[in-house]
């Protein structure tokens, strides 16, 4: 039971983050291109690499469990946008935009792709 209360609250952070990261996003740049969710995705990725690293390689397995559900599962969860993401990319397809589409797609994926092995790599090099 402890495990839900953990995720629930993670979540709430983490929804509350990834607004307040899209709302900056908005207003630096503009509405054209949703840089605000890419970089959600891409900052979610490089952190779910770093704690799932620090998890295996360095966690007291007494606690990481916990620390998953908060974390990954809650805080994460929360702050990635993933559905965000797919919604975006059929609106910017939809408006003949597929150049950009194409790189909010390519972009998105590859570089939370290399957020994650980075983020991996760096808690085995800590390990």
């Amino acid at each position: 039971m402890y495990g839900f209360f953990l995720i629930f609250v993670g979540a709430g952070i983490g929804g509350v983050l990834r607004n307040a990261v899209g709302l900056f996003a908005m207003r630096q740049f503009g509405l054209g291109f949703p840089i605000g969710t890419m970089a959600i995705n891409i900052i979610g990725s490089t952190v779910i690499g770093l704690v799932a690293g620090w998890l295996a390689f360095k966690a007291d397995i007494a606690w990481s469990m916990y620390a998953k559900a908060f974390i990954i599962t809650g805080v994460l969860g929360g702050f990635t946008t993933f559905s965000s993401f797919s919604l975006e990319t059929a609106m910017l397809v939809e408006r003949g935009e597929m150049g950009l589409a194409a790189l909010y797609v390519g972009g998105s994926v590859v570089l939370s792709l290399v957020g994650v092995f980075a983020g991996l790599a760096l808690m085995r090099a800590l390990a």
